[in-house]
């Protein structure tokens, strides 16, 4: 890499991934399809929304969603999905990190995350957007082949993992609901090779 190319995490490095096509099959998660369905709309937050299948999804089920990411051609591609069916979301452009501390929502979710690990604290800013009462959904990709992810560029060790949201849910304050793995229906494309999700679904208590 020349020091001219952006850093592999960079707003501008996920522009170059995602090209002049559509990287996604635009059909929403799985996993969300299946642990979100029966749930009660509300306010969410889909985290690292990409090209939005999953933020349109819920909105149109009458969720109020706030999409973050930090690639603006992805967002500009969920905008156009969005438009195509009619429905509101609320697009930012920006990571985690920069979600104002004072936001809660009903439903937080997080597929395949590409959040830097650093000192932590990042998990602390996903765990603190889900309002009392409301859900936490993360789903990573199981038995990632860590040569491979070297080849495209990523250390998987760089990102936060399964295991590292998991060991931050105190059992005081969170109920674990599901936390194991999953198979999933892989579509062409990017993480085809993915058979298997790791699924981590909490609720958080409400204090007396």
């Amino acid at each position: 890499m020349s020091a001219i190319d952006p850093q592999p995490h960079s707003p501008e490095a996920w522009d170059e991934r995602y090209g002049d096509e559509p990287m996604w099959s635009g059909q929403p998660n799985e996993a969300l399809v299946r642990e979100v369905g029966s749930m009660t709309p509300g306010t969410a937050l889909d985290v690292g929304c990409g090209e939005g299948a999953d933020a349109i999804w819920l909105a149109r089920r009458g969720w109020a969603v706030d999409a973050i990411d930090v690639s603006a051609k992805a967002l500009a591609r969920a905008e156009q999905g969005a438009e195509q069916e009619g429905v509101d979301v609320s697009w930012r452009q920006h990571g985690l990190e920069d979600l104002p501390a004072d936001t809660a929502y009903d439903l937080v979710s997080a597929f395949y995350p590409a959040l830097m690990r650093a000192d932590g604290s990042v998990i602390d800013i996903l765990l603190d957007a889900v309002a009392e009462g409301g859900t936490l959904l993360v789903v990573h990709h199981a038995h990632v082949d860590r040569a491979r992810a070297l080849e495209h560029g990523f250390d998987p060790d760089d990102y936060v993992r399964h295991e590292d949201v998991l060991a931050a849910l105190n059992p005081t304050d969170w109920t674990i609901e599901q936390a194991g793995e999953s198979g999933r229906t892989a579509p062409e494309g990017p993480g085809a090779h993915h058979h298997t999700d790791l699924v981590l679904r909490a609720s958080r208590k409400v204090t007396a």
